[in-house]
Protein backbone atom coordinates (compact mmCIF):
# COMPACT_ATOMS: atom_id res chain seq x y z
CA UNK A 1 0.00 0.00 0.00
CA UNK A 2 1.32 3.41 -0.99
CA UNK A 3 -0.57 6.70 -1.03
CA UNK A 4 -0.37 10.44 -0.51
CA UNK A 5 -2.95 12.30 1.58
CA UNK A 6 -3.57 15.90 2.45
CA UNK A 7 -3.28 16.57 6.17
CA UNK A 8 -6.31 18.87 6.14
CA UNK A 9 -8.56 16.12 4.77
CA UNK A 10 -8.08 13.76 7.71
CA UNK A 11 -6.87 15.74 10.74
CA UNK A 12 -10.37 16.43 12.11
CA UNK A 13 -11.64 12.90 11.70
CA UNK A 14 -8.54 11.46 13.36
CA UNK A 15 -9.21 13.77 16.29
CA UNK A 16 -12.88 12.81 16.46
CA UNK A 17 -12.32 9.04 16.51
CA UNK A 18 -9.98 9.16 19.50
CA UNK A 19 -12.92 8.58 21.85
CA UNK A 20 -13.66 5.32 20.01
CA UNK A 21 -10.11 4.02 19.70
CA UNK A 22 -9.08 4.95 23.25
CA UNK A 23 -11.87 2.89 24.82
CA UNK A 24 -10.56 0.17 27.13
CA UNK A 25 -10.75 -3.23 25.48
CA UNK A 26 -9.13 -6.64 25.68
CA UNK A 27 -8.35 -6.37 21.96
CA UNK A 28 -5.35 -4.19 21.07
CA UNK A 29 -6.59 -3.99 17.47
CA UNK A 30 -9.47 -1.73 18.59
CA UNK A 31 -6.87 0.92 19.44
CA UNK A 32 -6.02 1.18 15.74
CA UNK A 33 -7.59 2.88 12.77
CA UNK A 34 -7.91 0.73 9.67
CA UNK A 35 -6.76 2.45 6.48
CA UNK A 36 -8.10 0.98 3.25
CA UNK A 37 -6.65 2.38 0.03
CA UNK A 38 -8.46 1.93 -3.28
CA UNK A 39 -8.32 3.63 -6.65
CA UNK A 40 -11.02 6.10 -5.51
CA UNK A 41 -9.27 7.20 -2.28
CA UNK A 42 -9.08 5.89 1.27
CA UNK A 43 -11.45 4.67 3.93
CA UNK A 44 -10.75 5.19 7.62
CA UNK A 45 -12.48 2.68 9.90
CA UNK A 46 -12.57 2.60 13.71
CA UNK A 47 -14.52 0.55 16.23
CA UNK A 48 -14.69 -0.24 19.94
CA UNK A 49 -17.00 -3.21 19.18
CA UNK A 50 -20.05 -1.13 20.14
CA UNK A 51 -19.59 2.01 18.05
CA UNK A 52 -18.20 1.79 14.54
CA UNK A 53 -17.08 4.58 12.21
CA UNK A 54 -16.48 4.50 8.45
CA UNK A 55 -15.36 7.54 6.46
CA UNK A 56 -14.17 8.05 2.87
CA UNK A 57 -11.58 10.68 1.96
CA UNK A 58 -9.58 11.74 -1.10
CA UNK A 59 -6.06 10.44 -1.60
CA UNK A 60 -3.59 9.83 -4.41
CA UNK A 61 -3.21 6.05 -4.32
CA UNK A 62 -0.16 4.52 -6.01
CA UNK A 63 -0.84 0.98 -4.79
CA UNK A 64 -3.94 -0.37 -3.08
CA UNK A 65 -4.03 -2.22 0.21
CA UNK A 66 -4.93 -1.89 3.88
CA UNK A 67 -3.18 -1.53 7.22
CA UNK A 68 -4.16 -1.06 10.85
CA UNK A 69 -2.18 1.65 12.63
CA UNK A 70 -2.30 2.93 16.21
CA UNK A 71 -4.89 5.70 16.07
CA UNK A 72 -3.38 7.85 18.80
CA UNK A 73 0.14 7.84 17.35
CA UNK A 74 -1.10 8.33 13.81
CA UNK A 75 -3.17 11.35 14.90
CA UNK A 76 -0.23 12.88 16.79
CA UNK A 77 2.05 12.44 13.77
CA UNK A 78 -0.48 13.98 11.35
CA UNK A 79 -1.37 16.83 13.73
CA UNK A 80 2.21 18.07 14.00
CA UNK A 81 3.32 17.10 10.50
CA UNK A 82 5.25 20.05 8.97
CA UNK A 83 3.63 19.87 5.50
CA UNK A 84 0.14 19.27 4.12
CA UNK A 85 1.16 16.39 1.87
CA UNK A 86 1.89 13.16 3.72
CA UNK A 87 3.26 10.03 2.06
CA UNK A 88 2.19 6.71 3.63
CA UNK A 89 3.96 3.57 2.46
CA UNK A 90 3.65 0.05 3.84
CA UNK A 91 7.18 -1.34 3.76
CA UNK A 92 7.01 -4.98 4.96
CA UNK A 93 5.68 -7.04 7.86
CA UNK A 94 3.10 -4.32 8.62
CA UNK A 95 5.74 -1.63 9.07
CA UNK A 96 4.53 1.76 7.86
CA UNK A 97 6.64 4.65 6.59
CA UNK A 98 5.13 8.12 7.05
CA UNK A 99 7.21 10.81 5.40
CA UNK A 100 7.86 13.82 3.22
CA UNK A 101 11.16 15.08 1.87
CA UNK A 102 12.30 16.32 5.30
CA UNK A 103 10.85 13.89 7.83
CA UNK A 104 10.55 10.12 8.13
CA UNK A 105 8.59 8.03 10.64
CA UNK A 106 8.63 4.25 10.63
CA UNK A 107 6.09 2.65 12.94
CA UNK A 108 4.75 -0.85 13.27
CA UNK A 109 1.16 -1.55 12.28
CA UNK A 110 -1.07 -4.56 12.79
CA UNK A 111 -2.58 -7.20 10.52
CA UNK A 112 -5.69 -5.66 8.90
CA UNK A 113 -7.29 -9.12 8.76
CA UNK A 114 -7.54 -9.02 12.57
CA UNK A 115 -9.58 -5.82 12.52
CA UNK A 116 -13.16 -6.38 13.78
CA UNK A 117 -15.90 -6.31 11.19
CA UNK A 118 -17.98 -3.13 11.15
CA UNK A 119 -21.55 -3.89 9.97
CA UNK A 120 -22.45 -2.81 6.45
CA UNK A 121 -26.19 -2.19 6.41
CA UNK A 122 -28.41 -1.68 3.37
CA UNK A 123 -32.08 -0.79 2.82
CA UNK A 124 -32.25 1.45 5.88
CA UNK A 125 -35.34 3.62 6.26
CA UNK A 126 -33.47 6.89 6.85
CA UNK A 127 -35.00 10.24 7.70
CA UNK A 128 -33.39 13.66 7.87
CA UNK A 129 -32.67 15.97 10.76
CA UNK A 130 -30.59 19.13 11.00
CA UNK A 131 -27.15 18.40 12.37
CA UNK A 132 -27.37 21.22 14.92
CA UNK A 133 -30.70 19.94 16.27
CA UNK A 134 -29.47 16.38 16.76
CA UNK A 135 -26.35 17.71 18.46
CA UNK A 136 -28.43 19.72 20.94
CA UNK A 137 -30.73 16.78 21.61
CA UNK A 138 -27.75 14.65 22.51
CA UNK A 139 -26.20 17.37 24.68
CA UNK A 140 -29.44 17.85 26.61
CA UNK A 141 -29.90 14.16 27.43
CA UNK A 142 -26.36 12.78 27.62
CA UNK A 143 -25.49 15.08 30.56
CA UNK A 144 -27.04 12.43 32.79
CA UNK A 145 -24.40 9.81 33.44
CA UNK A 146 -24.72 6.69 35.55
CA UNK A 147 -22.17 4.92 37.70
CA UNK A 148 -19.37 3.28 35.72
CA UNK A 149 -20.28 -0.18 37.03
CA UNK A 150 -24.03 0.17 36.39
CA UNK A 151 -25.11 -2.35 33.76
CA UNK A 152 -28.75 -1.30 33.42
CA UNK A 153 -29.66 -0.36 29.85
CA UNK A 154 -31.91 2.55 30.85
CA UNK A 155 -29.07 4.11 32.87
CA UNK A 156 -26.37 3.66 30.22
CA UNK A 157 -28.60 4.54 27.30
CA UNK A 158 -30.91 7.19 25.89
CA UNK A 159 -34.39 6.17 24.85
CA UNK A 160 -35.17 7.22 21.28
CA UNK A 161 -38.70 7.07 19.97
CA UNK A 162 -40.80 8.43 17.14
CA UNK A 163 -44.22 9.72 18.10
CA UNK A 164 -47.06 10.38 15.68
CA UNK A 165 -50.58 11.46 16.59
CA UNK A 166 -53.36 13.62 15.20
CA UNK A 167 -51.76 16.87 16.33
CA UNK A 168 -48.08 16.42 15.50
CA UNK A 169 -45.23 14.05 14.80
CA UNK A 170 -41.88 14.20 16.52
CA UNK A 171 -38.81 12.34 17.65
CA UNK A 172 -38.03 12.22 21.35
CA UNK A 173 -34.93 11.42 23.39
CA UNK A 174 -35.25 10.56 27.09
CA UNK A 175 -32.50 10.04 29.67
CA UNK A 176 -32.63 9.16 33.38
CA UNK A 177 -30.49 8.01 36.29
CA UNK A 178 -33.37 7.43 38.69
CA UNK A 179 -32.92 10.83 40.37
CA UNK A 180 -33.82 12.96 37.36
CA UNK A 181 -35.23 12.73 33.89
CA UNK A 182 -34.47 14.72 30.73
CA UNK A 183 -36.91 14.81 27.82
CA UNK A 184 -36.19 16.61 24.54
CA UNK A 185 -38.40 16.67 21.43
CA UNK A 186 -37.94 17.72 17.84
CA UNK A 187 -41.24 18.40 16.07
CA UNK A 188 -41.67 17.72 12.37
CA UNK A 189 -44.21 19.14 9.96
CA UNK A 190 -47.21 16.83 9.54
CA UNK A 191 -46.34 16.40 5.85
CA UNK A 192 -42.84 15.12 6.64
CA UNK A 193 -42.36 11.41 5.99
CA UNK A 194 -41.27 10.26 9.45
CA UNK A 195 -41.05 6.45 9.49
CA UNK A 196 -42.55 5.07 12.70
CA UNK A 197 -40.67 2.32 14.53
CA UNK A 198 -40.52 0.89 18.08
CA UNK A 199 -38.54 2.81 20.70
CA UNK A 200 -34.86 1.90 21.05
CA UNK A 201 -32.15 2.43 23.68
CA UNK A 202 -28.93 3.92 22.30
CA UNK A 203 -25.72 3.87 24.40
CA UNK A 204 -24.84 7.32 25.72
CA UNK A 205 -21.15 6.84 25.02
CA UNK A 206 -21.93 6.09 21.37
CA UNK A 207 -24.09 9.20 21.03
CA UNK A 208 -21.36 11.28 22.65
CA UNK A 209 -19.04 10.12 19.86
CA UNK A 210 -21.70 11.03 17.28
CA UNK A 211 -21.90 14.54 18.75
CA UNK A 212 -18.24 15.17 17.85
CA UNK A 213 -19.05 14.77 14.16
CA UNK A 214 -22.08 17.06 14.20
CA UNK A 215 -21.72 20.69 13.17
CA UNK A 216 -24.06 23.66 13.30
CA UNK A 217 -24.69 23.45 9.57
CA UNK A 218 -26.21 20.92 7.22
CA UNK A 219 -28.27 17.82 7.87
CA UNK A 220 -27.70 14.15 8.67
CA UNK A 221 -29.62 10.98 7.94
CA UNK A 222 -30.61 8.72 10.84
CA UNK A 223 -32.29 5.32 11.05
CA UNK A 224 -32.05 1.93 12.71
CA UNK A 225 -31.88 -1.65 11.51
CA UNK A 226 -30.80 -5.04 12.86
CA UNK A 227 -30.16 -3.81 16.41
CA UNK A 228 -28.08 -0.86 15.16
CA UNK A 229 -28.58 2.90 15.14
CA UNK A 230 -27.07 4.54 12.06
CA UNK A 231 -26.09 8.16 11.37
CA UNK A 232 -24.90 9.26 7.93
CA UNK A 233 -23.24 12.57 7.20
CA UNK A 234 -21.80 13.21 3.74
CA UNK A 235 -19.14 10.51 3.32
CA UNK A 236 -19.11 9.42 6.97
CA UNK A 237 -21.22 6.81 8.75
CA UNK A 238 -21.45 5.92 12.44
CA UNK A 239 -23.08 2.66 13.52
CA UNK A 240 -23.98 2.10 17.18
CA UNK A 241 -25.07 -1.25 18.58
CA UNK A 242 -28.28 -0.84 20.57
CA UNK A 243 -28.71 -1.80 24.21
CA UNK A 244 -31.07 -4.59 25.17
CA UNK A 245 -33.55 -3.96 27.95
CA UNK A 246 -36.65 -1.99 28.85
CA UNK A 247 -36.83 1.73 29.44
CA UNK A 248 -39.05 2.85 32.35
CA UNK A 249 -42.59 3.97 31.58
CA UNK A 250 -41.98 7.69 32.05
CA UNK A 251 -45.31 9.06 30.80
CA UNK A 252 -46.85 9.59 34.24
CA UNK A 253 -43.65 11.15 35.57
CA UNK A 254 -43.77 14.08 33.15
CA UNK A 255 -47.43 14.89 33.78
CA UNK A 256 -47.95 18.17 35.63
CA UNK A 257 -50.90 18.26 38.00
CA UNK A 258 -51.84 20.62 40.81
CA UNK A 259 -48.61 22.59 40.95
CA UNK A 260 -47.38 26.17 40.66
CA UNK A 261 -45.41 27.90 37.90
CA UNK A 262 -42.56 30.15 39.06
CA UNK A 263 -40.75 32.28 36.46
CA UNK A 264 -37.08 32.99 37.21
CA UNK A 265 -34.21 34.80 35.56
CA UNK A 266 -31.99 31.91 34.52
CA UNK A 267 -28.64 33.54 35.25
CA UNK A 268 -29.69 34.84 38.69
CA UNK A 269 -30.93 31.40 39.69
CA UNK A 270 -27.85 29.73 38.17
CA UNK A 271 -25.38 31.84 40.16
CA UNK A 272 -27.39 31.35 43.34
CA UNK A 273 -27.17 27.57 42.87
CA UNK A 274 -23.45 27.75 42.16
CA UNK A 275 -22.85 29.63 45.39
CA UNK A 276 -25.00 27.18 47.33
CA UNK A 277 -23.04 24.23 45.94
CA UNK A 278 -19.63 25.55 47.06
CA UNK A 279 -19.90 23.78 50.40
CA UNK A 280 -21.16 20.50 48.95
CA UNK A 281 -19.13 17.29 49.13
CA UNK A 282 -19.58 13.63 48.27
CA UNK A 283 -21.42 13.02 51.54
CA UNK A 284 -23.35 16.30 51.63
CA UNK A 285 -24.79 17.07 48.20
CA UNK A 286 -28.20 18.46 49.06
CA UNK A 287 -29.68 21.85 49.81
CA UNK A 288 -33.05 22.85 51.27
CA UNK A 289 -35.33 24.91 49.01
CA UNK A 290 -37.93 26.96 50.90
CA UNK A 291 -40.63 28.50 48.73
CA UNK A 292 -42.30 31.26 50.75
CA UNK A 293 -44.44 34.26 49.91
CA UNK A 294 -42.58 36.02 47.08
CA UNK A 295 -39.28 34.49 48.17
CA UNK A 296 -37.11 31.44 47.57
CA UNK A 297 -34.62 30.66 50.34
CA UNK A 298 -31.93 28.04 49.68
CA UNK A 299 -29.75 26.81 52.53
CA UNK A 300 -27.00 24.21 52.64
CA UNK A 301 -25.20 22.63 55.57
CA UNK A 302 -22.02 20.59 55.57
CA UNK A 303 -20.84 19.61 59.09
CA UNK A 304 -17.29 19.21 57.78
CA UNK A 305 -17.12 22.72 56.28
CA UNK A 306 -19.93 25.03 57.34
CA UNK A 307 -23.25 26.35 56.10
CA UNK A 308 -24.67 28.86 53.61
CA UNK A 309 -27.97 30.57 52.98
CA UNK A 310 -29.31 32.86 50.26
CA UNK A 311 -32.70 34.19 49.21
CA UNK A 312 -34.17 35.32 45.90
CA UNK A 313 -37.35 37.27 45.19
CA UNK A 314 -39.88 35.22 43.22
CA UNK A 315 -43.52 35.40 42.24
CA UNK A 316 -45.02 32.87 44.66
CA UNK A 317 -48.08 33.46 46.84
CA UNK A 318 -49.12 29.88 47.68
CA UNK A 319 -48.69 27.94 50.90
CA UNK A 320 -44.99 27.53 51.86
CA UNK A 321 -43.22 24.48 50.43
CA UNK A 322 -39.98 23.03 51.82
CA UNK A 323 -38.16 20.50 49.70
CA UNK A 324 -34.58 19.22 49.32
CA UNK A 325 -32.72 18.92 46.02
CA UNK A 326 -29.23 18.38 44.68
CA UNK A 327 -28.24 21.84 43.28
CA UNK A 328 -25.87 20.17 40.80
CA UNK A 329 -28.85 18.74 38.90
CA UNK A 330 -30.37 22.21 38.51
CA UNK A 331 -27.03 23.68 37.38
CA UNK A 332 -26.58 21.02 34.70
CA UNK A 333 -30.14 21.57 33.49
CA UNK A 334 -29.75 25.35 33.27
CA UNK A 335 -26.56 24.90 31.27
CA UNK A 336 -28.53 23.39 28.38
CA UNK A 337 -31.48 25.81 28.39
CA UNK A 338 -31.11 28.68 25.93
CA UNK A 339 -33.98 30.87 27.20
CA UNK A 340 -33.13 33.83 29.43
CA UNK A 341 -36.03 32.95 31.72
CA UNK A 342 -36.97 29.53 33.02
CA UNK A 343 -40.09 28.11 34.64
CA UNK A 344 -39.98 26.02 37.80
CA UNK A 345 -43.07 23.93 38.37
CA UNK A 346 -43.41 22.93 42.03
CA UNK A 347 -46.20 20.71 43.36
CA UNK A 348 -45.37 19.98 47.01
CA UNK A 349 -42.59 18.84 49.31
CA UNK A 350 -42.62 15.27 48.03
CA UNK A 351 -43.14 15.57 44.28
CA UNK A 352 -40.43 16.31 41.70
CA UNK A 353 -39.62 19.76 40.31
CA UNK A 354 -40.12 20.44 36.59
CA UNK A 355 -37.83 22.86 34.75
CA UNK A 356 -38.24 24.22 31.23
CA UNK A 357 -37.52 27.35 29.25
CA UNK A 358 -40.11 30.12 29.26
CA UNK A 359 -40.43 29.96 25.46
CA UNK A 360 -38.90 26.67 24.35
CA UNK A 361 -41.24 23.83 25.30
CA UNK A 362 -39.31 21.08 23.51
CA UNK A 363 -37.11 20.37 26.56
CA UNK A 364 -38.21 19.30 30.03
CA UNK A 365 -36.12 18.39 33.07
CA UNK A 366 -37.66 16.52 36.00
CA UNK A 367 -35.65 16.49 39.24
CA UNK A 368 -36.64 14.24 42.12
CA UNK A 369 -36.43 15.51 45.73
CA UNK A 370 -33.85 13.99 48.05
CA UNK A 371 -33.65 13.17 51.69
CA UNK A 372 -31.18 15.09 53.86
Amino acid sequence: MKLTINKNDIINVLSNIQGITSRKSSLAITETVLIKATSSGIKLIATDLETGFIGSYPALVDSEGSIAINARKFYEIVKDFPSNEILINEVENYWIKISNKNINYQIVGMNPDDFPEVPVLDDIDFFEIKSSILKKMIEKTAIITGAADDKRAHINGIYFERIKDDDQQKIRMVSTDGSRLMVVDHIYDQNFNLPIAPGIIIPKKGLNEVSKFLSNEGSVQIGNKDNNFIIKKDSETIIIRLLEGNFPQYGDIIKKDGGHDIVLEKNLFFMMLKRMSILSSENYKGAIFNFKENKLVISATNPDIGESKEDLEIGFIEKPIEISFNPKYFIETLNVIDDEKIILYIINGEKPCFIEGEKDKTFLSVIMPMRI
